[in-house]
């Protein structure tokens, strides 16, 4: 498929242009009309600009984010359930949506559906937007006759993903923020000031303290090795970074994250509560349990995480109950295995396993709003830990200067 760009009116008559992909230039020409837009122009998109807007969009650059996909799901939701043909509100959408990279799928999603796929067949074009987990529910939804519950429940599942994700990185922002400080405060210390004091100190002689001579020796070093020390850094990060894209390196590396203080257990808890509530609604909207397993497990972000999902699949898949293969694995503590047996026993799975994803999510908030106050001792400790170095190896030297001229008088 080639990259076409065009230039066209609106049905409101309002110039509008962008890049499409199809075989043809009567290819795009035919999904703009399905769109309202009369194409104006559609020349193949060649030169720099088209170069560099293909490289930015195969980077991931203007996919579109949680909250776009929650407003989607709303407003589908809202197009099925009033009974507006489902054409016609789709290409409302892609004429509204202010993402490029939505309302380029938005426009194949319409080809596709013109051209004979159903729904959910349209979003698996585009697994970069819709996730497995979201194409699965729509399709249970086509299958079913309940399309707008479906667009329903993938709203309340995103809102609340999004709403976890957005209180975590607000949480994490003030530490990230005090350590890139102390980070900087080190390097300017290390650089511009120690050097200073050098040679007052080396008047002493054999009589520095050694934690004087830590911090002359780490600043000398620094001072005149400072290329040596940039490169270093930036290659042990760019093999760490190859190291993690491998399947065992990210597997390490996601189960280390499980056991970091305070962050860890908070990361393992978000991740549980997502896991619960997808096979709560995957449940509810009528999707087989080991194919919602299945599909969970590919999209825990975590691969530590996704092996004990997977193990708890394969042993549903030999017949054990959810709460017995999830006692095997160790994921869950024992009150949520309970409440797992009970909705087994009294056919309330589904709701019982939104209990348990309320659980967690409780948790989680509880966390959140107790994650600064449980990282200040430790910022505080490493502060005054470095305070201190810093305050020794500075002054008791002068102390010892003083103390051997006022021995003197």
């Amino acid at each position: 498929m080639a990259l076409y760009a065009y230039k066209g009116r609106s049905q409101r008559g309002e110039l509008v242009s962008g890049q499409l992909e199809a075989e043809t230039a009567d290819a795009i020409a035919t999904r703009l009309f399905t769109t309202g837009i009369t194409p104006l122009e559609i020349v193949p998109a060649t030169g720099a600009g088209a170069s560099v807007a293909d490289i930015w969009r195969k980077l991931g650059g203007g996919r579109p984010r949680t909250a776009d996909l929650v407003l989607f799901s709303r407003q589908m939701h809202t197009i099925t359930k009033s009974g507006i043909p489902l054409l016609r509100g789709l290409r409302g959408l892609a004429q509204s949506s202010h993402n490029a990279v939505m309302r380029d799928a938005l426009q194949d999603v319409i080809a596709s559906l013109e051209s004979g796929r159903d729904l959910a067949a349209a979003f698996s074009r585009h697994p970069d937007i819709f996730s497995a987990l979201y194409v699965s529910i729509v399709r249970v939804g086509e299958a079913t006759g309940t399309l707008d519950t479906a667009f329903l429940r993938l709203c309340d599942y995103l809102s609340l993903a999004q709403d976890i994700q957005d209180r975590v990185a607000s949480a994490v922002r003030y530490p990230i923020i005090v350590l890139i400080a102390i980070a900087m405060a080190l390097g300017i210390i290390s650089v511009f000031v120690i050097p200073n004091f050098a040679p007052v100190f080396r008047v002493l002689g054999d009589d520095i303290p050694w934690a004087t001579r830590v911090i002359i020796g780490v600043s000398t070093f620094v001072q005149h090795n400072w290329a040596y020390v940039l490169a270093g850094i930036a290659v042990a990060v760019v093999v760490a970074q190859q190291y993690v894209k491998t399947e065992a390196g990210r597997f390490r590396w996601h189960r280390a994250k499980l056991k970091l203080p305070v962050v860890g257990r908070l990361t393992h808890e978000a991740i549980l509560s997502r896991a619960t509530r997808s096979l709560s609604i995957s449940l509810k909207a009528g999707l087989p349990i080991i194919q919602t397993l299945s599909i969970i497990a590919r999209t825990t972000g975590n691969d530590f995480m996704a092996e004990r999902i997977t193990r708890l699949r394969d042993a549903v898949e030999r017949g054990d109950s959810l709460s017995n293969a999830a006692a095997t694995v160790g994921m869950f503590p024992p009150l949520v295995l309970q409440m797992m047996q009970v909705g087994e026993e009294t056919g309330e799975l589904d709701n019982l396993l939104e209990e348990v994803a309320g659980f967690y999510q409780r948790e989680v908030e509880y966390s959140l709003k107790n994650l600064s106050s449980a990282i200040e001792p430790i910022l505080i400790i490493a502060v005054g830990g470095i305070v201190l170095v810093l305050a020794l190896g500075v002054f008791l030297p002068m102390w010892d200067m003083i103390g051997k001229v006022s021995a003197l008088h």
